[in-house]
């Protein structure tokens, strides 16, 4: 039944208003893929009291018994992978290659995170005290809510949802309204892997209605979230004046420095796809090229050779190298921000405008999009465009590079093209990054490393890793005394009176 898309308790439920919203093919704005559930706060209380009410028994889980639902999980993303891939190939408009990454990247997750669970979860250390043992272990913080983008539907849900599960937290999950049926089968998914009634709850709808009711909800501890910067600064400062724990994993502004000596074949591969894979809508996607002056020309060239026959059309056709952007306001931002471009003097190589013929009428298509001549200080050299366009910033020397590649408000990924060891291992102290490429595109991270950036990308949490529990979980430090006598035992003070201590 339409719009029958809250997950709540177990129970798929409407919204208790009977509100609904659409989603649509960007492919074929034509093609309706289903109407949802437009939840407003009166559906998040209800998720949250269902998660409040499962989470006792789910924390007392044995943390293996929680693990082998999200290896069950695993095997059920890759069961459902071909059939994922094209929901997201519709919903979403990835070229199905991407879309496949994108799940395998769910699957990869599952399987990591579920060895987790009979890994050490703390800590024992030796007390200064005679018969006292010491611990720190890692304890859940309660309900857990999530707000996630529509770029990596199924991937960045599982970043987020498998560590809270294993930690043993329960979860109130708000997808982006661009892209609701995908997480919807994603949770389907967790429940018939076994995920009990209430540890999961799905709430569909808004940004400004179903997501800030879930950071506003008393019974919410912390709040996940990626999207782009000026909303996270907005929860991350309300969760702040409500004492919430809050992750926020945000925009970026991502270059790659391409030097005197670097394989320039190379190098273009690699800006082909930071530049233009999923249409440029990666937090990791390089919109800035920096190229030294000395292979300016035959970066460019070569570059611009790919880019203008670049292969854009709907993600279905394996032959396509790029889909659609993600929704029409999507499409005319960008190409605002390419109006922008020239008006600041860039010089437009190709691309450039929104393709709305031979094919292209019912869709949301832009152009792949390159610049030559742009300056670092360019509002386009310094903003988040998250569409299919970059540009070439030329330098003189390795230090200017770093200094330009350094230079905007974000810090999430930077990519470096040398042959040089030495100017490889100074680039990777000096970039201002939480992710740095030698020779590699800026996309292209692995599960088992953390994910996030620095400065106003991220709030200081990872992503991914062996780290990938800390911002779902609370350290409780255990004292034991097993003496047998009835003496009693101060730390500090009687150990070592000569120092004063009171503790």
């Amino acid at each position: 039944m339409d719009g029958v898309t809250n997950l709540i308790g177990g129970k798929w439920l409407p919204s208790a208003s009977g509100s609904t919203f659409e989603s649509r093919n960007p492919a074929d704005l034509s093609h309706i893929i289903g109407i949802y559930a437009r939840s407003e706060a009166q559906d998040i209380e209800a998720a949250v009291a269902a998660a409040q009410n499962a989470y006792p028994d789910w924390r007392r889980t044995p943390p293996p018994e929680r693990a082998a639902i999200l290896f069950r999980m695993g095997q059920l993303l890759e069961k459902h992978k071909e059939r994922l891939s094209i929901l997201m190939v519709e919903e979403m408009g990835k070229v199905l290659v991407e879309a496949r990454g994108d799940v395998q990247e769910a699957i990869d997750m599952a399987y990591y995170i579920a060895a987790f669970g009979r890994m050490p979860f703390g800590s024992v250390v030796p007390s200064e005290r005679r018969d006292i043992y010491c611990m720190a272990q890692r304890v859940p913080v309660g309900v857990v809510g999530l707000i996630t983008p529509w770029n990596f539907p199924i991937a960045i849900p599982s970043w987020k949802m498998f560590p809270a599960l294993l930690a043993g937290n329960t979860i109130v999950f708000k997808p982006a309204e661009d892209t609701p049926q995908l997480a919807i089968e994603f949770v389907r998914l967790l429940v018939e892997a076994g995920i009990p009634t209430g540890v999961v709850n799905i709430v569909t709808g808004y940004g400004q209605e179903a997501g800030a009711a879930l950071v506003e909800s008393q019974g919410v501890t912390t709040i996940s979230f990626t999207g782009s910067t000026a909303t996270g600064r907005q929860i991350a400062s309300r969760c702040g004046a409500l004492l919430k724990r809050v992750s926020c994993e945000m925009g970026g502004k991502n270059g790659i420095v391409v030097l005197d000596d670097a394989d320039i074949d190379l190098a273009v591969k690699g800006a082909l796809w930071s530049a233009y894979g999923t249409s440029g809508q990666r937090c990791t996607a390089a919109s800035r090229l920096i190229v030294h002056r000395d292979v300016h020309q035959k970066f460019r060239d070569a570059l611009l050779s790919q880019v203008a026959s670049f292969r854009v059309e709907a993600g279905t056709n394996p032959e396509a190298q790029m889909g659609p952007v993600i929704n029409r306001a999507q499409l005319d931002r960008i190409h605002s921000y390419v109006e922008l471009g020239q008006r600041e003097g860039a010089k437009l190589l190709t691309g450039g405008k929104i393709l709305s013929e031979g094919g292209f009428e019912k869709g949301c298509f832009y152009a792949p999009t390159l610049f030559d001549s742009m300056t670092p200080q360019m509002r386009i050299a310094q903003e988040e465009i998250f569409g299919p366009v970059t540009g070439i910033i030329e330098v003189s020397s390795f230090e200017e590079a770093l200094a330009i590649a350094n230079g905007t408000l974000y810090g999430l990924s930077l990519s470096l093209y040398t042959q040089d060891l030495s100017r490889a291992f100074r680039a990777i102290q000096e970039l201002e990054a939480g992710i740095v490429y030698i020779n590699l595109p800026t996309s292209g991270a692995e599960i088992q490393l953390p994910f996030g950036g620095v400065k106003q990308t991220g709030n200081g949490h990872r992503e991914a890793g062996w780290m990938a529990m800390d911002y779902c979980t609370e350290w409780k430090s255990v004292y034991v005394n097993y003496s047998t006598s009835s003496d009693l035992v101060r730390a500090q003070i009687d150990v070592h009176p000569q120092k004063g201590h009171n503790t």
